[in-house]
């Protein structure tokens, strides 16, 4: 047998592979190849932008809570300044309230001390008809000597 029969034979055999192969095993094998290519590229791109919204999300969290505690202060603050204005408008209505009973009480005091006045020139009055009845060893009539008890009274 001849050498070189049997190397052109398997060249030929080799040759009739290749096209085979590049025809109908070839192409599928590297359109799935692509396919898986362009699959993991997709999910690499994909979970870079889920790792750039994940970011986004944080610094939009942080935003989120940045405001909610600057907007909690301002409540706060507004909270105690109408805390301290409720606190002023009860104390000053705490000083009418307290005004108005002392000039209540005040005028009480006078509407007594014109009463006790009263009583005291009425009082006087009597002590001195008394007086004057024990000076004069007689009895005054209050009816007759109404107008000069008056008029003493008056005085007093």
């Amino acid at each position: 047998m001849n050498v070189n029969a049997t190397i052109i034979g398997q060249m030929i055999t080799f040759i009739i592979l290749i096209w085979f192969v590049m025809k109908y095993v070839w192409t599928p094998i590297t359109a799935a190849m692509e396919a898986r290519s362009k699959k993991i590229a997709d999910g690499l791109a994909a979970g870079e932008r889920g790792q750039h919204q994940l970011e986004l999300a944080a610094h939009r969290a942080e935003d989120v809570l940045r405001d909610a505690r600057e907007k909690a202060s301002e409540m706060i603050a507004t909270a105690e300044k109408r805390g301290g204005q409720i606190v002023e408008q009860a104390k000053e209505q705490a000083r009418v309230e307290a005004d108005r009973l002392i000039v209540g009480a005040k005028a009480e005091i006078q509407q007594e001390i014109s009463r006790a006045r009263e009583s005291l020139r009425l009082q006087v009055a009597g002590l001195v008809v008394a007086g004057a009845e024990q000076i004069l060893r007689r009895e005054v009539d209050a009816k007759v000597h109404a107008k000069l008890l008056s008029s003493i009274e008056n005085e007093i």
